[in-house]
C-alpha cells in the first residue's frame, strides 16, 4: 500500500489526519508507533528524527509528509477525494488554514499542557502554567462561539480541514475545562463533530486505548460505557 500512517490511536493530533483520511475513504496503513518498544520507536525516528507524531510516509512518491496540517494538504493535492478539506477559492482556503491554526495552537496546546502537568513529579508541577492553559481555553471557546454565528461548521457550510483540527481538540479540552451553558453554538458544534461518520470511527478506534488517558473519568458518558473493561 503506497500511503502509511505512523501514529497512536490515543493522540489527538493524529486523530485530525484520520479523520481527513477517512472523509474520503483514502487506502492507508496504519502503523501504530510504541515508544517503548525500540524497533518500533526507530521506524519512526528513520523518517522523522524530530520524532513527533504522526507523519505519512508515501512510497509511491517515496516522500515523508510531517505535520497534520502539511498531511491533510498533501493528501487534498496528491490523493483527493469527493471530500474537498480545503477550498479551492483562495480566500475561503485562508480562512479554514486560520482556523485550523487556531484550534492546533489555542486548543490543542493548552489542552495538552494540562495532561502533561497531570504526569508530572510534585515537584516539578507548573500550576501557573496550568492555570494560563485553562485561560487560553476559555478565550478559545468564546472565539469559536462567536465564530459559529450562523455557522454549520467553523468556516461556513462545508467540512474541511478546519474541522478535523476542532474535532480531536474539542473532544479531549471539554474533558478538562467544560464548554459551560453559556456557549450553546459550541456545544451544537462538538456534537456535530462527535456524531461525523470519520470521526465517530476514530472514537470507536481508540476505545481501547482511552483507558491510558489520565482524565478518562471526566470523558463522555457514552465512550466511558463503551470502553472495553480492565
Amino acid at each position: 500500500m503506497s500511503l502509511v500512517l505512523y501514529g497512536h490511536p490515543l493522540a489527538s493530533f493524529c486523530h485530525k489526519v484520520l479523520i481527513a483520511l477517512y472523509e474520503n475513504g483514502t487506502p492507508f496503513e496504519d502503523r501504530l508507533v510504541d515508544f517503548s518498544d525500540e524497533s518500533s520507536r526507530a521506524d519512526l525516528f528513520r523518517y522523522w528524527p524530530v520524532g513527533k507524531m504522526p507523519i505519512l510516509r508515501d512510497e509511491a512518491r517515496d516522500s515523508t509528509i510531517p505535520e497534520t496540517s502539511i498531511i491533510i494538504e498533501y493528501l487534498d493535492r496528491h490523493y483527493p477525494g469527493e471530500a474537498h478539506l480545503i477550498p479551492v477559492d483562495p480566500d475561503r482556503a485562508l480562512q479554514v488554514r486560520l482556523w485550523d491554526r487556531f484550534f492546533d495552537l489555542y486548543v490543542q496546546t493548552p489542552m495538552q499542557k494540562i495532561v502533561a502537568d497531570t504526569m508530572r513529579a510534585a515537584d516539578v508541577k507548573d500550576p501557573q502554567g496550568v492555570a494560563d492553559a485553562r485561560g487560553t481555553l476559555e478565550m478559545a471557546y468564546d472565539m469559536i462561539e462567536r465564530q459559529l454565528a450562523g455557522n454549520l461548521w467553523i468556516s461556513g457550510d462545508a467540512f474541511t480541514m478546519a474541522d478535523c483540527a476542532a474535532a480531536p481538540a474539542l473532544f479531549y479540552s471539554e474533558t478538562l475545562v467544560p464548554f459551560g451553558a453559556e456557549r450553546p453554538k459550541l456545544a451544537g458544534y462538538y456534537r456535530r463533530l462527535v456524531e461525523r461518520p470519520s470521526f465517530s470511527r476514530v472514537l470507536k478506534e481508540s476505545l481501547p486505548y482511552f483507558k491510558f488517558y489520565p482524565y478518562k473519568h471526566q470523558l463522555p458518558e457514552t465512550i466511558r460505557k463503551a470502553m472495553p473493561a480492565e
